[in-house]
C-alpha cells in the first residue's frame, strides 16, 4: 500500500522555542518565557514557584531562541529546498493578545504570522499551526491563575476566532493545545499552573485540564463555523505503556498508565469522558467543577483528527526497585531491550508502529504525527560538515514503521519532524541536544553567530534520483533534497 496520495510531509517547530524577539512588537511575557535554563528550570516548570518571577542573573532561552522570528524567510526557504509539504507551528498567544484579555488584537503580531504563513504559501507549504504550544500570556496567569479558572475560557476562544478569522484560507490545519496530558505532569510548563500553599495539586490540575477540553471543543465549533473545511485535531505526548514483565501487576499498572495518559484525548475525540474518570477522579480526591452545557459541548464539537509527539515507548513495574529512565517528564522503567539516546530516551521504532496501530484502533480518527526526532550532541568537522548519520538512521527506522503502520490499516495523513532545525529544547532549554537537519550555532549559554548550517541529514540525498514510488508521490518537482532515501529498506 505504501503512503497515500496527498501525505503530508514536513517538519515541526513552536514558537517559544524558536522565534525569539520576546518582547518585540507588543508581545507580551508568556509562561515559557519565565522558565530559565539551568538548575532552577524544574522548579519552576513543576509549578513549585508562586508567584512566578524573572530571576536575575539567570539565562532565559526563549528570549532570543534561534530568532525565528527575524529569519523565518531563510528558514522556510531551506524548508521547501527539503520537499516540505507542510511545516508545523505555532501562534504565540501573547503576540496576538499581549496580556491575554485585550480589549484589540495586537496588530504587529498579526501581521507577523500573515506574512509567514504567506511564505510558506509562496513555496506550497502547508502550515499545520497549534493555537496554545505551553505558552499562555502571564497576564492570565497573574489576573486568572491560568487555566485553574473558568474565565480562560472565553479569552481563549476569542484569540482562537481571531487566529481562525485573520488567517483564514492560509491555515487549513489547526491544533488547539499541544500535548495536553503534559500539564499532568509539568503543570506550569504545560499549562501555567503555578501551585498556592496547601493546594490539592491533582484538583487544580484536572479542573485546569476541563477548562481546557471545553475551550478546544469551542474553539473547534467556531473554526468550522468560519470555514468549513478547516480541520482542527488535537495533540497527545504519544508513546505506549509497555509492562515490564507478564506480573499481573504490571500489565495493570501499564494499563492504567496509558489510561492516564490518553484520559484528555477520549473527550477531545469521542465527545465524552471515559468510564474510568470516575474512579480516577475519586481515587484522588477530585471534585470537577462542571457547568449545565458543559457535556453536550464537549458531546458536539470533537476534533476531526488525532495528532500526537512520539519520541520513545515506556515501560511500567509494580516493583519499585526497577530503574527509571532519565528522559522526559513523563516517568518510565528502563526497558532493557531499547537501546537510549545521550539523553535517556528509549528509541523504539517499533513502538511508533504499535502505538499508531493502538490510538487508530481506539478512535477510528485519523492520525497525524506531528513530532519524531532524535535530540543528540553534533559535532562540527574540520571541513564543517556535520555527519549526523546517527539521525538519518533514526528517521529511516521509524519511516518504514510509519509505512508498515499505515499497510496494516491505519488512516496517517502526514509526519513532521521535530525539530527540522535545531532549536531550545522544551524539555531542559539546551541548545546542545539538536534536533534539526540544519544546525544553529548557538550554545547552551545564549551564545553564537546563530548562523544556519546544512547537516548531512539535511543535503544526504540531493539530486538522487527517487527509487520508490511512494516518494515519488510527495517530492516537489523543484526540490533540492530528496526523501527517498528514508524510505529504503
Amino acid at each position: 500500500m505504501g503512503f497515500p496520495k496527498g501525505f503530508l510531509w514536513g517538519g515541526a517547530i513552536a514558537a517559544n522555542q524558536a522565534e525569539g524577539a520576546y518582547l518585540e512588537d507588543g508581545k507580551g511575557l508568556t509562561t515559557v518565557d519565565m522558565i530559565p535554563h539551568g538548575e532552577k528550570r524544574m522548579y519552576v516548570k513543576l509549578g513549585d514557584m508562586y508567584p512566578v518571577k524573572l530571576i536575575d542573573g539567570e539565562n532565559y532561552p526563549s528570549h532570543e531562541a534561534i530568532d525565528f522570528y527575524h529569519r523565518y524567510q531563510e528558514d522556510i526557504k531551506l524548508f521547501a529546498e527539503m520537499g516540505f509539504k507542510t511545516f508545523r507551528t505555532s501562534i504565540a498567544w501573547a503576540r496576538i493578545f499581549p496580556h491575554g484579555d485585550d480589549e484589540q488584537p495586537n496588530e504587529a503580531g498579526i501581521s507577523f504570522y500573515l506574512d509567514l504563513f504567506k511564505e510558506c504559501q509562496k513555496y506550497g507549504i502547508e502550515p499545520l499551526v497549534t493555537l496554545c504550544h505551553f505558552d499562555v500570556p502571564m497576564g492570565l496567569v497573574e489576573k486568572y491563575g491560568s487555566w485553574r479558572s473558568r474565565e480562560m475560557i472565553e479569552c481563549f476562544i476569542r484569540y482562537a476566532r481571531v487566529c481562525f478569522e485573520r488567517f483564514d484560507g492560509l491555515v487549513k490545519y489547526w491544533l488547539t493545545f499541544n500535548e495536553i496530558n503534559i500539564l499532568l505532569h509539568s503543570p506550569f510548563s504545560g499549562a501555567g499552573i503555578a501551585f498556592k500553599p496547601d493546594e490539592n495539586h491533582e484538583q487544580v490540575k484536572y479542573q485546569a485540564a476541563h477548562h481546557e477540553l471545553v475551550a478546544s471543543a469551542l474553539a473547534t465549533k467556531i473554526a468550522h463555523e468560519i470555514n468549513p473545511l478547516n480541520r482542527v485535531g488535537c495533540m497527545l505526548a504519544g508513546g505506549q505503556f509497555y509492562p515490564y514483565s507478564c506480573d499481573p501487576k504490571d500489565v495493570w499498572l501499564a494499563m492504567n498508565k496509558d489510561r492516564e495518559n490518553l484520559m484528555f484525548i477520549d473527550v477531545q475525540a469521542r465527545g465524552y469522558y471515559p468510564s474510568y474518570a470516575k474512579k480516577v477522579f475519586k481515587e484522588k480526591d477530585i471534585n470537577i467543577e462542571i457547568q449545565t452545557d458543559d457535556l453536550e459541548i464537549l458531546k458536539k464539537y470533537p476534533v476531526d483528527f488525532i495528532s500526537f509527539s512520539y519520541y520513545q515507548s515506556r515501560c511500567a513495574s509494580a516493583d519499585p526497585s526497577r530503574g527509571m529512565t532519565d528522559g522526559n517528564v513523563v516517568k518510565s522503567v528502563k526497558n532493557p531491550y531499547l537501546e537510549t539516546s545521550d539523553w535517556g530516551w528509549q528509541i523504539d521504532p517499533l513502538g511508533l508502529r504499535i502505538t499508531l496501530n493502538y490510538l487508530y484502533d481506539r478512535y477510528q480518527k485519523p492520525l497525524f504525527i506531528v513530532e519524531n526526532g532524535l535530540g543528540a550532541k553534533d559535532t562540527i568537522e574540520e571541513d564543517g560538515s556535520i555527519l549526523d548519520d546517527y539521525r538519518i538512521d533514526y528517521l529511516r527506522k521509524h519511516i518504514k514503521a510509519m509505512k508498515d503502520a499505515i499497510d496494516d490499516g491505519v488512516d496517517l495523513i502526514g509526519y513532521t519532524t521535530w525539530g527540522c532545525i535545531d532549536l531550545v529544547a522544551a524539555s531542559t532549554g539546551e541548545m546542545s541536544k539538536r534536533y534539526g537537519f540544519i544546525y544553529v550555532d548557538k550554545d547552551d549559554q545564549g551564545n553564537g553567530t546563530l548562523e544556519r548550517r546544512k547537516k548531512k541529514s539535511c543535503e544526504f540525498n540531493k539530486g538522487n534520483q527517487i527509487e520508490s514510488n511512494e516518494a515519488q508521490t510527495y517530492r516537489r518537482s523543484n526540490s533540492n533534497i530528496r526523501w527517498s532515501r528514508y524510505f529504503r529498506n
